[in-house]
């Protein structure tokens, strides 16, 4: 096993942070590590935004729920799925690309080079030293994320990155098994196997929340997913998302 791998599967959510900003080279060594990931036919549909305005960052810090880390880490990236530019690409080269700009797959490559490209950062970050966070929670009103950040129609901001020296040390969360994720050929779908899958991965969660906190919380990833799914929650996304001009077709 080589330092990357060590580093990737010792990857943790820090949620505290030593008062201590990133310095400019290494926000510079995280975005061009950013860059160098995957994209969909070199389209780059992504825009990653620093927020270093201390009242932007309180604001970003209301919107997520308050969440303290928000406000208070070394830097704060915001990763925005981005057609943008490629509207101004059509005009500046006199080509119709609104058809391809709305479609379904065009949202979908946005959104999956701006993931890549943040799992890139944060790889970077984790190996310089550094812990991070990601933040859905600033989807909980991106309107306001947007008037915030002042975004142009056909970007949208999709998640947040807290970055910064850790000010403690959390465990490795336990992951479902290699075996229970990685299929061969097919899809195995029988229910009774999965059940068996769920069952054994709620005894592992379990356990470790127990020793975590002393016995004090002993819920089940099952439990967990089960409350998170029941609840209704960002039902706006899909207003929002054509309000940005991502009439999907």
């Amino acid at each position: 096993m080589n330092s990357t791998i060590e580093t990737i599967l010792a990857h943790k959510s820090v949620r505290k942070f030593k008062d201590e900003k990133l310095s400019g080279e290494q926000i510079e060594t995280l975005v061009k590590s950013a860059q160098a990931a995957s994209t969909s036919s070199m389209i780059q549909a992504y825009t990653i935004i620093g927020v270093t305005d201390p009242d932007k960052k309180a604001e970003l810090a209301a919107i997520a729920g308050n969440q303290s880390y928000v406000e208070k880490n070394g830097h704060f990236f915001v990763f925005c799925a981005d057609l943008y530019r490629h509207e101004v690409i059509g005009e500046k080269e006199g080509a119709e690309v609104t058809d391809s700009l709305e479609s379904t797959e065009k949202f979908m490559v946005a959104l999956i080079d701006a993931a890549l490209a943040a799992q890139n950062a944060s790889v970077a970050a984790e190996s310089m030293g550094l812990g991070i966070c990601y933040i859905g929670g600033i989807r909980n009103d991106l309107n306001a994320v947007s008037e915030v950040l002042q975004v142009p129609d056909r970007v949208i901001p999709l998640f947040g990155l807290a970055v910064g020296v850790p000010a403690e040390d959390n465990e490795v969360k336990p992951r479902r098994p290699s075996a229970h994720v990685y299929h061969e050929n097919t899809y195995r779908s029988d229910k009774e196997t999965v059940r068996r899958e769920l069952e054994e991965y709620d005894r592992t969660v379990s356990e470790y929340y127990q020793e975590r906190t002393s016995g004090r919380r002993t819920d089940t990833w099952s439990a967990q997913m089960a409350r998170m799914l029941e609840g209704k929650k960002r039902m706006y996304m899909k207003e929002f998302i054509e309000k940005k001009k991502y009439d999907l077709k």
